[in-house]
């Protein structure tokens, strides 16, 4: 969960190593540092804080050199701290290491390292990487490397540089996502490809298990045991004006308003006539699918909730038997398969490391695997079976917005898709959903319109305390949603409940100062959250509806109705999650929290 950046060439090293940094500060963002070689001599610069903080320190105290190493961190072990910052560095501060990802025997390695007189200088993980370089160097970076790797333990991504070898960069990847930028008089590497566009369209995408050796001229590829491999070049088409904010004050607004386009990217790219096309990389044939018992899928955070969203498509279209694991779970359970299962797994970035490994206790057990994910090439479309991708674009905002309504889209199509397949729905039935789908943009668009009310309406209550989010069937996940969302970039307390046990135990909660986010568009248990919406209110709560146009019985009953347009009731919560993403948006905007970088969180979850 951090972000690496390597740069070597002819440009300023300063400015390379900074505007990599700039676009990996998703990633991490609590401390950061720089290191390069400058006249035999080891450089470091590294802060507490923002990256702004660090442009600061390399104004007042530039680098120089023609090669270095950046890091942008999210903190494991140690504290947030200058101390604890990458760049690490060994007893002789000689070499340099920046690293993404967790050591899980970094303890034991530390206790034998301290035992050979290695003095540590911080509280991470990170600095063992750097005295075991040290401990196996023998005039060979790349040997050494290769010896240190070997005594691993966990997820891990890493760039070195030595001054006994002033003209390379050796990096090594096992778990945590690192890729070549390739160029003229110049190389890179970084972990995005985001990063690397300023300079080339040219990347080579590492695999586990595998090495890189950069030089200015020359890049070369190794396996684990040191043997020398060929990688397959790609060639990047998508522009970095793509991730640029424009006019917006965050990306998250950004990317919220960006949905509608998106939505109907998707129709346009998914739907042909009355068929499905999941693009290039499913690879699954009518016949596997339509034997298919039951589908788990496997995911955490946001894709988790849409994930839910997704058993009660597959169960109500195809009739398939759902179940929905955390992957932090789904790892580390035995879970029962009969018949002729599918594991799905969804990953905004396709590097979560939890829902990687679920896939590889899947893959392990033979089970068929296909991933909605939304970054191509990343490792959890690698290693599924079949991947369809979310088509949604670089999602820079932490929390995620248009990932998880493409999503929600992708399930909704692939629900028809074996329904078909399964003769669950007829093809009337199958065409109308279809019709009803090419309508959710236009829909997705009349919401953004009424923006302003919803930022009214969150200025009522941007100074709650506690918030319930309450749903039933298929937006029940859209409460969990809903209250995940505003906890997140608001930092206030926020739960989702199913509206029907509330009487179970939560409403005890209930009074005037805990608002209440109630989820009733029009649908087959409309009426039961009617009742429930009485009853908090009969005990004093503050509710806020989210409902169909059109609606006036929710107009007398709750406090503050944001509106919906009419839609079928499966695809809800694509429209649901506009107004539930607005709000948490602006009460956060308006308590001045930092929207698109909240505290102690980080895009893109590499490590357990």
């Amino acid at each position: 969960m951090c972000g690496i950046v390597g740069y070597v060439g002819n440009k300023d090293i300063n400015s390379v190593l900074m505007a990599g940094l700039w676009k990996l500060e998703y990633r991490g963002y609590d401390s950061s540092g720089v290191a390069s070689i400058v006249n035999g001599d080891l450089e470091v610069r590294k802060v507490k804080g923002r990256l702004m903080n660090l442009q600061e320190i390399l104004a007042d105290k530039p680098l120089s050199g023609n090669l270095g190493i950046g890091h942008t961190r999210w903190a494991t072990h140690g504290e947030p701290s200058e101390q604890n910052a990458h760049p690490q560095v060994d007893c002789k501060n000689e070499i340099a290491i920046v690293h993404n990802g967790i050591i899980e025997n970094y303890y034991s390695l530390k206790e034998e390292l301290i035992k050979k007189k290695h003095v540590f200088r911080s509280d991470t993980d990170t600095e063992v990487i750097a005295h075991l370089v040290e401990e196996n160097y023998n005039g060979d970076l790349k040997e050494s490397v290769l010896k240190t790797v070997s005594r691993l333990k966990g997820s891990f991504a890493i760039a070195v540089i030595s001054v006994s070898e002033p003209d390379k960069i050796v990096a090594y990847r096992f778990g945590s996502p690192l890729i070549v930028g390739l160029g003229k008089d110049e190389n890179l590497l970084a972990s995005d490809i985001s990063a690397l566009m300023d300079h080339t369209r040219r990347v080579v995408i590492m695999s586990d298990g595998e090495m890189v050796v950069l030089k200015r001229e020359e890049v070369k590829f190794y396996d684990k045991d040191g043997k020398n491999i060929e990688k397959e070049e790609k060639k990047i088409k998508w522009s970095p004006a793509t991730i640029q904010k424009g006019k917006f004050p965050h990306y998250m607004l950004k990317e919220i308003h960006e949905q509608k386009d998106i939505i109907q990217k998707n129709v346009n790219l998914r739907i042909k006539g009355s068929e499905f096309d999941f693009g290039e990389n499913f690879h699954f044939s009518p016949q596997e699918l339509a034997h298919l018992s039951h589908i788990v899928i496997q995911a955490c955070g946001t894709s988790w909730h849409a994930g839910y969203i997704g058993k009660y498509l597959f169960e109500d279209f195809a009739r398939v038997r759902t179940e929905v694991d955390i992957s932090s779970e789904f790892r580390y359970r035995n879970p029962v398969f009969d018949g002729e299962p599918l594991v799905m797994a969804i990953s905004q970035s396709g590097e979560t490391a939890d829902t990687l490994a679920g896939i590889r206790e899947a893959k392990a057990k033979f089970l068929k695997v296909l991933s909605l994910v939304n970054v191509r090439e990343s490792t959890i479309s690698r290693e599924s079976d079949s991947t369809i991708y979310l088509n949604a674009g670089s999602e820079i905002g932490v929390a995620s917005t248009k990932a998880y309504t493409s999503q929600i889209f992708q399930l909704y199509l692939f629900a028809l898709y074996l329904s078909r397949l399964k003769w669950a729905l007829g093809s009337s039935e199958i065409e109308e959903k279809i019709k009803e789908v090419k309508g959710i943009p236009e829909k997705i668009e009349r919401i953004l319109k009424e923006a302003v009310k919803i930022k009214k309406i969150a200025k009522k209550y941007k100074d709650g305390k506690d918030f319930m989010f309450i749903g039933r069937g298929i937006n029940y996940p859209s409460a969990l949603e809903g209250a995940l969302k505003l906890k997140e970039i608001s930092y206030i307390h926020a739960t989702g409940y199913p509206a029907g046990e509330m009487k179970h135990g939560p409403i005890a909660l209930i009074s005037k100062d805990s608002p209440v986010v109630a989820i009733a568009p029009q649908s087959s248990v409309y009426e039961k959250m009617l009742n429930n919406i009485e009853e908090l209110k009969s005990r004093g709560a503050k509710v806020i509806i989210i409902g169909s146009e059109g609606d006036k019985r929710i107009k007398e009953i709750g406090d503050d109705i944001i509106y919906i347009p009419l839609c079928e009731e499966n695809l809800s919560p694509i429209l649901v999650a506009i107004p539930l993403q607005l709000f948490a948006y602006y009460i956060a905007a308006l308590n001045g929290r930092d929207v698109d970088r909240p505290r102690n969180l980080a895009k893109s979850v590499t490590v357990e």
